[in-house]
């Protein structure tokens, strides 16, 4: 994890006094959502000082409306995985439902938490020099990193596993996911996949949040390489545990777009990642990193800025405020849906760009979070004419190797979108894309829609030579020193 930089205290400070507001606390009613105003002291102390004074001085008020229920001790209930119907793969929406106990925030309407408006600035301050000396010295051999010792040990079967991520649906058979049991063990053991991804259905309350996610997490460890934990929290609209636990709200990323303030989108970042973090979540798929170049995009207003610019510095901004937390970030979704015009869940976009228009623009955009050091990028599926090779950009090698990993200079985790839309469910078989995905450079395939037959897909494809192991060595190699630096290996 990246060092904080000190002007960035304040920013956490605010984001601890803003949970003691919110976090764990009952879902407010509608157009309700909690107002934090922080005073800082003026005089020049210690960081670790001036964060207790921080603490102390600031007046927190939360105006929220508190309902019967909200008076009365909350029953815990018996939570029973639903069995699932029928034989249609698992693919949630990605907005949240327009009805059931959740809220969105608007700028111009009801209470919403800020963060603290400064002077407009991008900059992000003056970067370290270092010196380099040169001298002569004895080379021993290297000794294995953790992470290489674990690849060591793995079988094709475990390495190709640890290239998924899927929702816990996919891998139970269950039609909705609420806790673990044993039946959810032996599927995992059977398919140690890297992560799971959650949805607002499997968010009930705190306690089994927390212990949900917990178990899920301790039984991986207890048998090898831990595991991903991830949800799209972007903040507005697009919440999973927002919308179900009543943590602290942000507005829409437009509305921070507008302001082009650092200091502000970090606290976006550290806020939302303090909340992700508490629970047990460790991967967030956010921040939107496209710009807005077309108004009949998919994305409206998920996204920062109709300028490149602006979208750069206020993508790296809460790349910054998430990974302060422990929490990975993840921009999305390379190289960029801002300029289609229509959406890649219901089938194929084909967006008419050429390479120099991408690297005038959604590049810049791009290159901002990853300089920041995010952690995983996420490629669309949407068909871009600059590639010529008219192939989704999650299948595409030009996209993925020759743009994102050569040209922008990104070594992190590189992950589809999920492959259970129908740009990909509904064009290719899932066998077929998840090789394809390996072939193209890509890490991690996200919810295919038939998740044993993709893994498969790729376990045959190495042992008839189509991919060599080496390939997939180079991928679980990066996934495992993720995880390493999380504390997620034995």
């Amino acid at each position: 994890m990246k060092d904080i930089k000190p002007r960035k205290i304040a920013a956490l400070a605010l984001a601890a006094i803003t949970l003691l507001a919110g976090c764990g606390a009952d879902p407010p009613s509608e157009d309700t959502i909690a107002t934090v105003a922080v005073t800082e002291q003026s005089k020049e102390v210690s960081s670790s000082t001036a964060m207790k004074k921080t603490t102390t001085s600031a007046q927190t008020t939360s105006k929220s409306t508190k309902t019967e229920a909200a008076t009365t001790t909350e029953k815990e209930p018996v939570y029973t995985n639903a069995p699932a119907s029928g034989n249609e793969p698992y693919a949630p929406g990605i907005e949240n439902p327009p009805s059931g106990g959740g809220y969105t925030p608007q700028p111009s309407g009801g209470q919403s938490y800020t963060p603290p408006s400064t002077t407009a600035t991008t900059s992000r301050g003056t970067p370290y020099v270092t010196t380099t000396v040169t001298t002569k010295a004895t080379v021993k051999p290297s000794r294995p990193t953790n992470a290489e010792a674990v690849l060591s040990n793995m079988t094709l079967h475990e390495k190709v596993c640890q290239m998924f991520m899927a929702a816990p649906e996919s891998l139970t058979g269950y039609g909705c996911f609420n806790y673990a049991d044993q039946h959810t063990y032996e599927c995992y053991d059977k398919y140690p996949i890297s992560g799971f991804i959650f949805f607002a259905n499997n968010i009930v309350t705190s306690d089994q949040t927390r212990n949900m996610l917990s178990d899920l997490q301790k039984h991986a460890k207890s048998n090898g390489p831990g595991v991903f934990l991830a949800t799209d929290e972007e903040g507005g609209r697009i919440t999973r545990v927002c919308y179900k636990l009543g943590t602290p709200a942000v507005y829409d990323m437009s509305y921070y777009g507008s302001l082009n303030d650092y200091d502000t989108s970090f606290s976006v970042g550290s806020t939302i990642g303090t909340y992700l973090s508490d629970y047990g979540f460790n991967v967030d798929f956010a921040p939107v990193a496209d710009v807005n170049l077309n108004p009949y995009n998919e994305l409206g207003n998920r996204i920062f800025s109709t300028d490149p610019n602006v979208v750069s510095s206020m993508t790296a901004a809460v790349v910054d405020g998430l990974q302060s937390t422990g929490v990975c970030s993840t921009l999305k979704h390379f190289p960029g849906l801002g300029a289609g015009g229509s959406n890649t869940h219901y089938g194929s976009v084909v967006i008419d760009r050429s390479y120099e228009q991408l690297k005038g623009e959604e590049f810049v955009a791009f290159k901002g979070g990853i300089d920041s050091g995010c952690e995983f990028v996420m490629i669309g599926h949407q068909i871009v004419t600059g590639a010529g090779d008219n192939m989704p950009a999650d299948l595409s090698k030009v996209i993925v190797t020759d743009w994102l990993k050569e040209e922008l200079g990104f070594e992190g985790i590189i992950i589809t979108d999920s492959q259970a839309m129908g740009a990909i469910a509904g064009v290719y078989g899932s066998s077929e894309a998840a090789v394809l995905s390996v072939e193209a450079g890509i890490d991690i395939i996200l919810m295919p829609a038939d998740l044993t037959a993709a893994i498969n897909g790729v376990e045959e494809a190495v042992n008839s030579g189509r991919i060599t192991e080496k390939r997939i060595n180079e991928s679980v190699l990066k996934i495992l020193k993720q995880k390493e630096a999380l504390g997620l290996l034995s």
